[in-house]
């Protein structure tokens, strides 16, 4: 735990100061629209009871790893999830992501092809073990025709409709540009 964490808990039962509502309403347009505590359906969360707690501040989780940690929280939670530890090219740019701001477009961008990277890195591990993914089972594809999905499809409005031509091109189509390099591969062996 860093020196920041122990002198200033985020975590407290009291509530954080709030500035002056004059200040608050010439600064922010429609602030204070809520002042009125019949009004706010959050009131009885806001009340102090004797719950038998023995802490002010949570027991912190141990880190097993360095966590990515927001840039606009001075620590890290005290309690945080461990399931899926950041490794490869996405762990890296999943780390890379948190020196930006939460609020910026960067962030989550980066995020979002970290996970497209990660899922990329399972497929290339499942292609190059034993045991590879099978499309037609883990993807659903049977499930289509034994369940009804695409007779499910017409008549009723559905949004994914207008997409349905390209579902196969994006599922099946890393698989056929995998065998495609494949058989070029082997190929060129020969």
């Amino acid at each position: 735990m860093t020196q920041t964490s122990q002198r200033l808990p985020a975590y407290t039962a009291d509530h954080p100061p709030v500035p002056d509502t004059d200040e608050l309403r010439a600064r922010i347009p429609g602030w204070g629209a809520d002042l009125n505590k019949e009004d706010r359906p959050s009131v009885p969360k806001l009340q102090f009871l004797d719950t038998g707690a023995h802490w002010d501040f949570p027991e912190r989780q141990p880190e097993k790893w360095p966590r990515e940690r927001s840039v606009e929280h001075r620590f890290l939670t005290p309690v945080f999830g461990t399931a899926q530890p950041p490794s490869g090219l996405s762990g890296v740019m999943r780390k890379f992501a948190y020196k930006f701001s939460e609020g910026r477009a960067a962030h989550w961008l980066i995020l979002l092809y970290a996970d497209r990277v990660d899922a990329a890195e399972h497929h290339a591990r499942s292609l190059l073990s034993l045991r590879p993914d099978n499309p037609i089972t883990e993807t659903g594809v049977k499930a289509e025709f034994s369940h009804g999905g695409i007779k499910s499809r017409f008549g009723r409005r559905r949004v994914d409709v207008k997409h349905l031509w390209v579902d196969p091109v994006i599922v099946a189509g890393p698989w056929v540009l995998a065998g495609f390099v494949l058989s070029r591969l082997l190929r060129r062996r020969k």
